[in-house]
């Protein structure tokens, strides 16, 4: 598939996403948070959920996690535009509530539908609720954070805190950003 055809899927992925009504969330959304990025990325990062400044814009880390994100990329000389960000839920619950795991399954096609297309070699799992999304048969991520596991179809999945739990717990900083480095040597690898 050409990135001409890749857009146009993914375009018509996030006009899929903007009309669900699959779960309670449609009700009390202002944007739905699709994901962005490079369709062609060889790195995709997963989050939790979106909060209320990506409620408000639509893009998926643009709140204070996303700044911390943005950094942690720029420590491994990457920049957003060189990944694809998104979530397991496209829509924000309530007062930042947990997803809950009718929401994740009401979204996981889409979420599936943009693995398919993007085609990533490796995964960031962003949270307990991305890494237990992505890797249901897998520890709590305090277990396995910052271990790569190769998944049945060949994607090596990183496990990682939430940037938002490092900006709420200062000592969880030093272990995420020693985690986010093993993105470096892993792209050697595939």
């Amino acid at each position: 598939m050409n990135d001409l055809d890749k857009t146009s899927e993914l375009d018509l992925i996030a006009g899929d996403i903007s009309n669900c009504e699959k779960c309670t969330l449609c009700k009390t959304r202002t944007k739905t948070v699709p994901g962005s990025g490079d369709y062609s990325a060889k790195i995709m990062f997963v989050g939790e959920a979106p909060g209320d400044k990506e409620d408000k814009s639509g893009l998926p880390f643009c709140g204070a996690a996303g700044k911390f994100l943005d950094k942690m990329l720029e420590s491994i000389r990457l920049k957003r535009e060189d990944v694809f960000i998104a979530n397991t839920v496209k829509c924000r619950p309530p007062e930042n509530r947990d997803p809950e795991q009718t929401e994740k399954i009401a979204c996981r096609p889409y979420l599936e539908r943009q693995i398919a297309l993007i085609q990533p070699k490796i995964i960031v799992c962003l949270g307990r609720h991305a890494v237990a999304s992505m890797l249901p048969d897998q520890p709590n991520i305090s277990k396995i954070h910052g271990e790569p596991i190769i998944g049945a179809n060949g994607i090596i999945y990183l496990p990682l805190y939430h940037p938002a739990a490092a900006l709420h717990n200062g000592s969880l900083r030093a272990t995420l950003l020693a985690d986010f480095a093993k993105i470096r040597e892993l792209i050697k690898t595939k």
